[in-house]
Protein backbone atom coordinates (compact mmCIF):
# COMPACT_ATOMS: atom_id res chain seq x y z
CA UNK A 1 0.00 0.00 0.00
CA UNK A 2 0.88 3.70 -0.98
CA UNK A 3 0.80 6.22 1.36
CA UNK A 4 -0.68 9.53 0.13
CA UNK A 5 0.37 12.42 1.35
CA UNK A 6 -1.51 16.04 0.54
CA UNK A 7 -0.04 19.44 1.19
CA UNK A 8 -1.86 19.58 4.55
CA UNK A 9 -1.33 16.20 5.46
CA UNK A 10 2.24 17.45 5.42
CA UNK A 11 1.18 20.61 7.10
CA UNK A 12 -0.13 18.92 9.96
CA UNK A 13 2.73 16.82 11.06
CA UNK A 14 6.05 18.00 9.92
CA UNK A 15 7.54 20.29 12.75
CA UNK A 16 10.04 22.88 11.62
CA UNK A 17 12.10 22.58 15.16
CA UNK A 18 12.56 18.83 14.22
CA UNK A 19 13.44 19.55 10.63
CA UNK A 20 16.35 22.07 11.52
CA UNK A 21 17.47 18.95 13.10
CA UNK A 22 16.36 16.08 10.48
CA UNK A 23 18.36 19.15 7.78
CA UNK A 24 21.55 19.04 10.10
CA UNK A 25 21.73 15.15 9.91
CA UNK A 26 21.51 15.17 6.30
CA UNK A 27 23.93 17.55 5.35
CA UNK A 28 26.11 15.81 7.30
CA UNK A 29 25.56 12.57 5.94
CA UNK A 30 26.23 13.71 2.23
CA UNK A 31 29.26 15.47 2.63
CA UNK A 32 30.83 12.18 4.52
CA UNK A 33 29.52 9.98 1.82
CA UNK A 34 26.87 8.33 2.95
CA UNK A 35 24.60 9.60 0.22
CA UNK A 36 24.64 8.49 -3.37
CA UNK A 37 22.83 11.18 -5.87
CA UNK A 38 23.85 13.50 -9.12
CA UNK A 39 23.52 16.80 -9.74
CA UNK A 40 20.01 17.09 -10.82
CA UNK A 41 19.52 16.94 -14.56
CA UNK A 42 18.11 19.98 -15.49
CA UNK A 43 15.31 19.92 -18.81
CA UNK A 44 14.85 23.85 -19.74
CA UNK A 45 10.84 24.75 -21.15
CA UNK A 46 11.50 28.13 -22.23
CA UNK A 47 12.56 31.41 -20.26
CA UNK A 48 11.65 31.08 -16.34
CA UNK A 49 10.45 27.78 -16.71
CA UNK A 50 12.32 24.11 -16.12
CA UNK A 51 11.78 20.45 -15.58
CA UNK A 52 14.46 18.76 -12.57
CA UNK A 53 14.47 15.29 -11.31
CA UNK A 54 16.06 14.92 -7.75
CA UNK A 55 16.84 11.32 -7.06
CA UNK A 56 18.38 10.22 -3.59
CA UNK A 57 19.75 7.37 -2.13
CA UNK A 58 20.60 7.71 1.65
CA UNK A 59 23.03 4.13 3.31
CA UNK A 60 22.18 4.76 6.86
CA UNK A 61 19.30 4.88 8.04
CA UNK A 62 18.55 3.96 4.47
CA UNK A 63 15.99 6.12 2.12
CA UNK A 64 15.50 5.64 -1.23
CA UNK A 65 13.48 8.20 -3.61
CA UNK A 66 12.97 11.16 -5.76
CA UNK A 67 11.37 14.53 -6.21
CA UNK A 68 10.19 15.51 -9.18
CA UNK A 69 9.94 19.74 -9.54
CA UNK A 70 9.12 22.29 -12.30
CA UNK A 71 10.11 26.12 -11.50
CA UNK A 72 7.18 27.80 -13.76
CA UNK A 73 7.95 31.79 -13.37
CA UNK A 74 4.85 32.50 -15.29
CA UNK A 75 2.71 30.50 -12.43
CA UNK A 76 3.17 34.53 -10.47
CA UNK A 77 0.72 35.84 -12.53
CA UNK A 78 -1.27 33.11 -12.74
CA UNK A 79 -1.74 33.18 -8.79
CA UNK A 80 0.10 30.06 -8.64
CA UNK A 81 2.93 28.77 -6.99
CA UNK A 82 5.59 28.66 -9.02
CA UNK A 83 7.07 25.84 -7.51
CA UNK A 84 5.36 22.46 -8.24
CA UNK A 85 7.21 19.43 -6.82
CA UNK A 86 5.72 15.62 -6.12
CA UNK A 87 8.25 13.32 -3.70
CA UNK A 88 8.34 9.33 -3.93
CA UNK A 89 9.75 7.43 -1.68
CA UNK A 90 10.40 3.08 -2.44
CA UNK A 91 11.22 0.83 -0.13
CA UNK A 92 15.32 0.64 -0.19
CA UNK A 93 15.24 -3.42 -0.35
CA UNK A 94 12.31 -4.23 -3.02
CA UNK A 95 11.87 -0.76 -4.45
CA UNK A 96 8.30 -1.06 -4.35
CA UNK A 97 6.30 2.79 -4.09
CA UNK A 98 5.97 3.50 -0.25
CA UNK A 99 4.68 7.03 -0.01
CA UNK A 100 3.65 9.74 -2.92
CA UNK A 101 3.31 13.45 -1.64
CA UNK A 102 3.11 16.89 -2.03
CA UNK A 103 6.37 18.12 -2.56
CA UNK A 104 5.77 21.85 -2.49
CA UNK A 105 5.55 22.62 0.90
CA UNK A 106 8.45 20.06 2.41
CA UNK A 107 10.70 22.23 -0.89
CA UNK A 108 9.49 25.19 1.39
CA UNK A 109 10.21 24.07 5.03
CA UNK A 110 13.25 22.35 4.05
CA UNK A 111 15.39 25.11 2.49
CA UNK A 112 14.40 27.31 5.51
CA UNK A 113 15.52 24.70 7.44
CA UNK A 114 19.07 24.51 5.76
CA UNK A 115 19.40 28.15 6.46
CA UNK A 116 18.65 28.17 10.10
CA UNK A 117 21.97 25.05 10.43
CA UNK A 118 23.66 27.43 8.00
CA UNK A 119 23.51 30.44 10.41
CA UNK A 120 23.62 27.74 13.47
CA UNK A 121 27.22 27.09 12.69
CA UNK A 122 28.25 30.36 10.50
CA UNK A 123 26.57 33.48 12.05
CA UNK A 124 28.03 35.24 15.04
CA UNK A 125 27.01 34.16 18.27
CA UNK A 126 26.09 37.34 18.94
CA UNK A 127 23.41 38.11 16.09
CA UNK A 128 20.95 40.24 16.67
CA UNK A 129 19.49 41.92 13.46
CA UNK A 130 18.14 39.57 10.84
CA UNK A 131 17.35 41.42 7.43
CA UNK A 132 15.07 39.24 4.98
CA UNK A 133 14.47 40.24 1.38
CA UNK A 134 11.27 39.19 0.16
CA UNK A 135 7.60 38.61 1.06
CA UNK A 136 6.51 35.23 -0.34
CA UNK A 137 6.13 31.92 1.04
CA UNK A 138 10.12 31.42 1.55
CA UNK A 139 10.42 34.77 3.10
CA UNK A 140 7.86 33.39 5.41
CA UNK A 141 9.00 29.75 5.95
CA UNK A 142 12.76 31.72 6.77
CA UNK A 143 11.23 33.62 9.40
CA UNK A 144 9.92 31.17 11.30
CA UNK A 145 12.74 28.63 11.20
CA UNK A 146 15.34 31.75 12.23
CA UNK A 147 12.88 32.69 15.26
CA UNK A 148 13.67 29.26 16.10
CA UNK A 149 17.06 29.33 16.28
CA UNK A 150 17.25 32.53 17.33
CA UNK A 151 15.58 35.50 19.19
CA UNK A 152 16.22 38.40 17.22
CA UNK A 153 16.36 42.24 18.84
CA UNK A 154 15.16 43.22 15.42
CA UNK A 155 13.67 41.89 11.88
CA UNK A 156 13.55 44.15 9.13
CA UNK A 157 11.88 43.35 5.46
CA UNK A 158 11.54 45.02 2.25
CA UNK A 159 10.22 43.15 -0.82
CA UNK A 160 9.98 44.72 -4.59
CA UNK A 161 6.11 44.32 -3.84
CA UNK A 162 4.65 47.04 -1.53
CA UNK A 163 1.35 45.41 -1.11
CA UNK A 164 2.81 42.03 -0.52
CA UNK A 165 5.29 43.57 2.04
CA UNK A 166 2.45 45.43 4.12
CA UNK A 167 0.50 42.15 4.06
CA UNK A 168 3.83 39.95 4.68
CA UNK A 169 4.37 42.81 8.12
CA UNK A 170 0.65 42.77 9.15
CA UNK A 171 0.51 38.76 9.28
CA UNK A 172 3.65 38.16 10.84
CA UNK A 173 3.86 35.85 14.01
CA UNK A 174 6.92 38.12 15.47
CA UNK A 175 7.09 42.42 15.46
CA UNK A 176 9.00 43.02 11.97
CA UNK A 177 10.12 46.67 10.15
CA UNK A 178 8.95 46.74 6.79
CA UNK A 179 11.94 48.94 5.07
CA UNK A 180 11.60 51.13 2.42
CA UNK A 181 14.40 49.73 0.12
CA UNK A 182 16.73 46.65 -0.08
CA UNK A 183 19.95 48.79 1.52
CA UNK A 184 17.90 50.40 4.44
CA UNK A 185 16.75 46.17 5.72
CA UNK A 186 20.51 44.61 4.63
CA UNK A 187 22.89 48.13 6.22
CA UNK A 188 24.44 46.88 9.86
CA UNK A 189 21.84 43.14 10.12
CA UNK A 190 23.49 40.26 11.78
CA UNK A 191 22.38 37.70 9.16
CA UNK A 192 20.69 39.10 5.67
CA UNK A 193 18.58 36.37 3.68
CA UNK A 194 17.78 36.70 0.06
CA UNK A 195 14.24 35.53 -0.70
CA UNK A 196 13.34 37.29 -3.92
CA UNK A 197 13.19 35.55 -7.20
CA UNK A 198 15.18 37.93 -8.78
CA UNK A 199 18.11 36.70 -11.16
CA UNK A 200 20.32 39.65 -11.19
CA UNK A 201 21.75 40.87 -7.58
CA UNK A 202 19.63 42.39 -5.02
CA UNK A 203 21.86 43.26 -2.57
CA UNK A 204 25.35 45.42 -3.27
CA UNK A 205 29.04 44.67 -1.13
CA UNK A 206 28.82 47.69 0.41
CA UNK A 207 25.51 47.45 2.44
CA UNK A 208 26.70 44.86 4.14
CA UNK A 209 28.39 44.84 7.33
CA UNK A 210 31.72 43.48 8.67
CA UNK A 211 30.77 40.07 10.38
CA UNK A 212 26.95 39.20 8.68
CA UNK A 213 26.39 36.06 7.53
CA UNK A 214 24.67 36.04 3.89
CA UNK A 215 22.10 33.39 3.11
CA UNK A 216 21.41 33.27 -0.48
CA UNK A 217 18.67 30.55 -1.88
CA UNK A 218 18.15 31.75 -5.09
CA UNK A 219 19.62 32.24 -8.57
CA UNK A 220 20.10 28.61 -9.32
CA UNK A 221 20.67 28.60 -13.02
CA UNK A 222 24.71 28.93 -14.16
CA UNK A 223 23.00 32.39 -15.94
CA UNK A 224 21.73 33.86 -12.83
CA UNK A 225 23.36 35.87 -9.87
CA UNK A 226 21.41 37.23 -7.18
CA UNK A 227 24.95 38.87 -5.13
CA UNK A 228 27.13 41.36 -5.93
CA UNK A 229 29.84 39.33 -7.53
CA UNK A 230 32.21 41.64 -5.35
CA UNK A 231 30.60 40.06 -2.16
CA UNK A 232 30.89 36.86 -3.04
CA UNK A 233 34.50 37.24 -3.71
CA UNK A 234 35.19 39.09 -0.37
CA UNK A 235 33.11 36.80 1.67
CA UNK A 236 33.83 33.46 2.88
CA UNK A 237 31.36 30.94 1.12
CA UNK A 238 30.05 28.03 2.46
CA UNK A 239 27.68 25.67 -0.33
CA UNK A 240 25.43 22.90 0.26
CA UNK A 241 27.32 20.91 -2.19
CA UNK A 242 30.34 21.54 -4.51
CA UNK A 243 29.16 19.46 -7.71
CA UNK A 244 25.83 21.60 -7.45
CA UNK A 245 27.72 24.80 -6.92
CA UNK A 246 30.28 24.63 -9.76
CA UNK A 247 27.26 23.16 -12.20
CA UNK A 248 24.58 25.47 -11.14
CA UNK A 249 25.01 27.98 -9.54
CA UNK A 250 25.34 31.50 -11.55
CA UNK A 251 26.62 33.77 -8.19
CA UNK A 252 29.72 31.00 -8.39
CA UNK A 253 30.04 29.91 -12.05
CA UNK A 254 30.32 33.36 -13.54
CA UNK A 255 32.54 34.26 -10.93
CA UNK A 256 35.03 31.81 -11.79
CA UNK A 257 34.40 32.65 -15.16
CA UNK A 258 35.35 36.47 -14.66
CA UNK A 259 38.51 35.04 -12.86
CA UNK A 260 37.21 36.79 -9.58
CA UNK A 261 38.42 33.71 -7.53
CA UNK A 262 39.40 30.30 -8.17
CA UNK A 263 37.30 26.70 -7.30
CA UNK A 264 39.22 26.98 -3.85
CA UNK A 265 37.41 29.97 -2.66
CA UNK A 266 34.38 28.10 -2.19
CA UNK A 267 35.81 27.45 1.42
CA UNK A 268 33.52 23.99 2.17
CA UNK A 269 30.32 22.33 2.51
CA UNK A 270 27.55 22.95 4.88
CA UNK A 271 28.30 19.16 6.13
CA UNK A 272 31.65 19.66 6.51
CA UNK A 273 30.61 22.12 8.99
CA UNK A 274 28.70 20.83 10.71
CA UNK A 275 30.61 17.45 10.94
CA UNK A 276 33.60 20.08 12.76
CA UNK A 277 36.15 19.56 9.81
CA UNK A 278 35.88 23.20 8.63
CA UNK A 279 34.99 26.55 10.04
CA UNK A 280 31.81 28.35 9.47
CA UNK A 281 33.86 31.26 9.84
CA UNK A 282 37.27 32.25 11.04
CA UNK A 283 36.48 36.01 13.02
CA UNK A 284 33.90 37.95 14.30
CA UNK A 285 34.14 40.57 11.41
CA UNK A 286 34.54 37.93 8.44
CA UNK A 287 31.35 37.82 5.95
CA UNK A 288 30.41 34.61 5.36
CA UNK A 289 27.96 33.42 2.82
CA UNK A 290 25.75 30.29 2.43
CA UNK A 291 24.95 29.23 -1.02
CA UNK A 292 21.86 27.04 -1.17
CA UNK A 293 20.91 25.39 -3.99
CA UNK A 294 18.83 22.21 -2.69
CA UNK A 295 19.68 18.79 -2.52
CA UNK A 296 18.03 15.97 -3.03
CA UNK A 297 19.12 14.50 0.61
CA UNK A 298 17.08 17.43 1.74
CA UNK A 299 13.85 16.53 0.25
CA UNK A 300 14.47 13.01 0.89
CA UNK A 301 15.22 13.46 5.02
CA UNK A 302 12.23 16.12 5.25
CA UNK A 303 9.93 13.27 3.41
CA UNK A 304 10.96 10.21 5.27
CA UNK A 305 10.03 12.43 8.93
CA UNK A 306 7.03 13.25 7.58
CA UNK A 307 6.37 9.50 6.53
CA UNK A 308 7.45 8.09 9.56
CA UNK A 309 5.15 11.00 11.65
CA UNK A 310 1.98 10.88 8.99
CA UNK A 311 2.07 6.72 9.67
CA UNK A 312 2.16 7.18 13.38
CA UNK A 313 -0.49 10.14 13.40
CA UNK A 314 -3.10 8.10 11.18
CA UNK A 315 -2.55 10.71 8.40
CA UNK A 316 -3.09 10.66 4.33
CA UNK A 317 -4.71 8.02 2.54
CA UNK A 318 -3.55 4.49 1.66
CA UNK A 319 -3.86 3.32 -2.50
CA UNK A 320 -3.03 -0.26 -3.90
CA UNK A 321 -1.22 0.16 -6.59
CA UNK A 322 -0.18 -3.78 -7.38
CA UNK A 323 3.03 -4.66 -7.46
Amino acid sequence: MTLCLSEADIRSVLPMADLIGAMEAALAAFSSGQVVQPVRPVVEMGEAAFFAAMPGFVRHPAVLGAKLVAVIGANQARGLPTHRASILLLDPETGALIALMDGRLITEMRTAAVSAVSAKYMARGDAGVLAILGSGVQARSHLAALTLWRTFAEVRVWSPTPDHLRQFAAESAVPVRACLSAAEAVRGADVVVLATASNTPVVEDGWVAPGAHVVSIGACRPNQREMDPALVARARVVVDSRASAFQESGDIVMGLGECRFATGHVAAELGEVISGGVPGRTSESEITVFKSLGLAVEDLAAASLAYRLASQQGKGIRIDLGG
